[in-house]
């Protein structure tokens, strides 16, 4: 945790022409979505600077709009439905969550301990949430987020975002990435520009590269056969960070991509 807090702060990072204002009627470069694992637009107000906007207590992304602003609020895939509000400067200003049912998906694993983990396993994946829990909140200073991303590898998309998935026969959390499927080793590329946060080889996600884009926007690649980039290392839309692989919890070769706004992932569908 220390280490991302030590390396962020430290950040002075500035993305030539990746922020985007707008005139009038916002022209937005992702297709709002407000269901669980979507995304809010929402008027926040404002003149001359941005409000401080915060949704369950996570900043939130703002952008000027006319003589005001707004604000992209990630829902979270436990969102329920109905009435949602997000703080602007201490007061709240609502906004409707719609419903949405996402499919099932069955998976059959070869490795047991990759369904119901033991308790060095457990133990593993407490501290590795520990270490992901800071990743997944970065706010690099000065960087600002692009929100035009490009998908990582080639490859057909998956509908998986969302489904509520059974390993085994037991039933687990919903898929919270997209998956692509790629052949082993081919390149994953930087969807936008931005820092890696952290790197490593974890229990679900395998070998995996946290990307911070700016302003709470961050994506994750796993699943990944090797990874060319270090922590701290700034990167540009299209730059190596590694290659398709199946580590981690895998039924074969492919590439997972999360994205997350306001520490809330959300389906990267959205922005392609």
């Amino acid at each position: 945790m220390n280490r991302i807090g030590s390396k962020l702060g430290a950040l002075t990072l500035a993305v030539a022409g990746s922020a985007w204002v707008w005139a009038g009627k916002p022209s937005l470069p992702f297709k709002p979505s407000p269901v669980p694992g979507g995304v809010a637009v929402v008027a926040v107000g404002g003149k001359d600077s941005a409000p401080k906007v915060t949704y369950h207590g996570e900043p939130v992304l703002t952008r000027r709009s006319g003589g005001g602003w707004v604000a992209m609020v990630g829902i979270p895939l436990s969102a329920n439905p109905g009435q949602d509000a997000v703080e602007v400067d201490g007061r709240p200003v609502s906004f409707a969550v719609k419903p949405k049912r996402y499919p099932e998906q069955r998976v059959q694993l070869k490795n047991q301990r990759l369904v119901t983990p033991n308790e060095e396993d457990e133990a593993r994946i407490a501290k590795e949430q520990l270490l992901m829990g800071p990743a997944w909140k970065a706010w690099p200073e000065g960087l600002a987020a692009s929100l035009n991303l490009r998908q990582p590898t080639p490859g057909s998309l998956t509908a998986s975002f969302g489904m509520r998935r059974i390993f085994n026969g037991v039933p687990r959390s919903p898929h919270s990435g997209l998956d692509i499927r790629a052949p082993q080793g081919q390149a994953v590329r930087a969807p936008a520009a931005g820092v890696v946060v952290l790197t490593g080889d974890f229990f679900y996600s395998g070998n995996a590269v946290f990307l911070a884009h700016g302003e709470g926007v961050v994506s994750l690649l796993c699943h990944l056969s090797k990874i060319t980039v270090k922590e701290g290392q700034k990167v540009q839309a299209g730059d190596l960070l590694g290659e398709v692989g199946m580590t981690g919890r895998a039924t074969g070769p492919h590439l997972h991509w999360s994205l997350s706004l306001n520490n809330a992932r959300v389906d990267p569908r959205l922005f392609l």
